[in-house]
């Protein structure tokens, strides 16, 4: 058990150490989350005798019901008879939806309660790996059904959603919550991050320039391609490079300092596990295979409920996507802005992109090389201008180590207009990446 006070644990990318918010596995997600949580009260269980049971309703009881999420589990069995029966698709795609909300806290929750009893390796890359595990399950889905185009406004979505609204929430909360105080972070996060994510952006914009600057869309389309698969190894050697560089050659680099403040005792109030290891693995297999379940109906049934609802699939992949599915983890860091804990939100919203950039993007590309789909890293233009000035903007108001509620008003007005842009876009979804075709053109004439 020595090892549980070890200044370690890695979530989205982000090392935080032995400060007192980031004790036993707390990381920056896990710290987010935690504030949904509400202690559970073992009173009537614990008079149970037969042991198996008690452990049963246990269990039950901390994973279920220990959540300020838990009245939105009724919407799982909903969205299950719901596709059985055969119901409206677009309530199938609203249902399953909500229902990811509070099953992307929970293995948050199982995560961290499985962190207190491994080492600090395996801790860090388990927290490291389900940080955004909806994310890449709902990308996964998507491919499997050759639905590219979902994949990458879905992730594109999740990157501006953490830079912009989640950080800017989090920045103009925290100043109007702070007004009398200098909200100060630790610069040293946002300029690893912030460097992570041009490496990021310039492996999207080579792709699209290469295109542009190519004579016709047939002597290009190969080459990008190629070009988007060979810079996707490179972004995954990266973000190996990254977690070694936070776990072990500079992790003192990335140490929280200890925190004098007594106002978060809840956050504190939970230093033992409260479900045993297996339970905790059981619950995590468990948890992702329903994540893949209702990921399997959002991807199946969102033109469906675009159709219906009178929204192009863009804005609802790039928009709504993110802010539901991540909606527990984007509250617990703005709640931690209000307590001028800046570090924990910058932790999330940063880290959250970082990792989607470097990792998740990256491994959709290689997973789909394995499964013989064309995708690559050409985003379309209006698509990765949008990222790039996210990004550029983001490295820019973070670029002082101090922050005040103009600065988060200014990232959420960013967000707003690029949601706007998406709103009044009608693009079909296959409105004919020109690189996708002229690749399946090529492979046509290669495979002839």
């Amino acid at each position: 058990m020595a090892s549980l006070q070890e200044p370690w644990l890695l979530e989205n990318g982000n090392l935080k150490g032995s400060s007192k918010e980031m004790r036993h596995g707390r990381t920056a997600h896990n710290m987010s989350s935690s504030s949904l949580r509400k202690k559970s009260d073992l009173t009537l269980v614990s008079k149970v005798k037969c042991g198996m049971l008690r452990l049963l309703l246990t269990n039950l009881q901390e994973v279920i019901l220990g959540t300020k999420l838990s009245v939105l589990f009724p919407a799982i069995p909903l969205a299950i008879a719901a596709q059985c029966y055969g119901f409206g698709r677009p309530w199938i795609f609203a249902l399953s939806l909500l229902g990811l909300t509070p099953l992307a806290e929970r293995i948050s929750f199982i995560t961290e309660q499985i962190a207190y009893y491994t080492g600090p390796t395996v801790g860090g890359l388990l927290n490291a790996t389900c940080g955004n595990a909806t994310e890449l399950i709902i990308a996964i889905f998507a491919l499997w059904q050759h639905k590219v185009e979902v994949v990458k406004y879905s992730l594109l979505g999740s990157i501006l959603s953490n830079l912009l609204l989640v950080l800017g929430t989090s920045l103009f909360c925290g100043g109007i919550a702070n007004l009398g105080k200098e909200q100060k972070y630790d610069r040293r996060q946002a300029d690893v991050n912030a460097l992570l994510l041009l490496l990021a952006l310039l492996c999207h914009m080579l792709p699209l320039l290469f295109r542009i600057s190519g004579a016709s869309a047939s002597l290009t389309a190969v080459p990008t391609l190629q070009l988007s698969r060979a810079s996707s190894i490179v972004m995954l050697v990266a973000y190996i490079t990254y977690i070694i560089f936070q776990l072990v050659t500079h992790r003192q680099l990335f140490e929280a300092q200890e925190d004098s403040d007594e106002d978060d005792g809840d956050v504190n109030s939970e230093e033992t596990p409260v479900i045993g290891f297996r339970s905790g693995i059981v619950w995590l297999v468990g948890m992702t295979a329903v994540v893949a379940l209702l990921s399997e109906y959002v991807v199946g049934t969102i033109e469906d409920a675009s159709e219906s609802w009178g929204l192009s699939v863009s804005f609802i992949s790039i928009i709504l996507l993110p802010i539901v599915g991540n909606a527990a983890e984007h509250a617990g860091a703005v709640i931690f802005a209000f307590k001028n804990k800046l570090d924990i939100s910058l932790g999330v919203a940063l880290g959250s992109a970082t990792q989607i950039s470097l990792f998740v993007v990256p491994l959709c590309v290689v997973v789909s090389w394995m499964l013989g789909i064309n995708m690559d890293l050409n985003f379309n233009l209006l698509e990765t201008g949008a990222l790039a000035i996210s990004i550029i903007t983001t490295a820019f108001t973070l670029q002082d180590g101090t922050s005040h509620y103009l600065k988060g008003l200014t990232l959420l007005l960013c967000y707003v207009v690029i949601g706007a842009c998406f709103f009044v876009s009608k693009t079909p979804l296959n409105h004919g990446n020109v690189i996708n075709l002229g690749v399946n053109s090529e492979v046509g004439v290669i495979t002839a």
